[in-house]
């Protein structure tokens, strides 16, 4: 169940944040009672949702690093998500949109194989010469700057739990309501700041939803 959030309505009335950083304030008020918690880290995905978690990290004054998550396209609709992959192996497929793709198990691993690939080659960029913190045995709050489908989140909360996190906590500014069932039973908490009934788009939520680069997420994660 997600706690703090606001009723949900319909997305002609969604709230509208200035940028991600805005858009990070708010959710790190709704976080206000993990301050303190023990061994607390906050994971960013890449990208956008990095400027949202330093904003967390930095309210909660806990440390920040990223994880990195992959969206699996629709073979000629990229933006559709067929699932996600992050670090570790860890995949999990939108099996709905799996249906109408019609793909088979080795075209899907291929794809699978691929794509992690692309997120330790990305992962390596970002942090560098920085090993990523350990897990093992503690809280973590998973940021990004939305969920749509959810599908990227479901990866990082799986991947999350493998490494060994004792608490998964999700947190975004905006949600869909299919965003947030996806994601019940895999976390132990939600936390969202806005689930408008009808999410059209993540973006719409911002005024400024610019693309953010890789200079800044590193920039970030070397300010902590």
């Amino acid at each position: 169940m997600a706690r703090g959030r606001e009723p949900a309505h319909d997305g002609g009335m969604t709230r509208h944040f200035r940028d991600r950083a805005d858009a990070g304030r708010h959710l790190a008020a709704r976080l206000e009672h993990l301050r303190g918690r023990e061994g607390l880290i906050v994971l960013g995905l890449p990208r956008g949702g990095v400027v949202v978690a330093a904003e967390v990290a930095h309210e909660l004054a806990a440390p920040l690093d990223v994880l990195v998550v992959r969206k699996l396209g629709f073979p000629g609709h990229e933006e559709l998500a067929l699932g996600a992959v992050a670090t570790g192996g860890a995949i999990v497929i939108n099996d709905d949109v799996l249906a109408v793709a019609g793909l088979d198990e080795a075209e899907l691993q291929r794809q699978a194989t691929a794509r992690l690939a692309v997120v330790q080659e990305m992962e390596q960029r970002l942090r560098g010469d920085r090993p990523p913190l350990d897990l093992a045995g503690r809280p973590v709050v998973l940021v990004d700057d939305g969920l749509a489908t959810g599908a990227t989140m479901r990866v990082a909360a799986v991947a999350s739990r493998r490494a060994g996190a004792s608490e998964v906590v999700v947190a975004a500014p905006v949600a869909s309501p299919e965003g947030v069932r996806s994601l019940e039973g895999l976390t132990d908490d939600i936390i969202c700041v806005d689930v408008p009934v009808h999410l059209r788009a993540v973006g719409l939520s911002y005024r400024d939803f610019t693309a953010v680069g890789e200079d800044e997420v590193r920039r970030l994660l070397q300010s902590f």
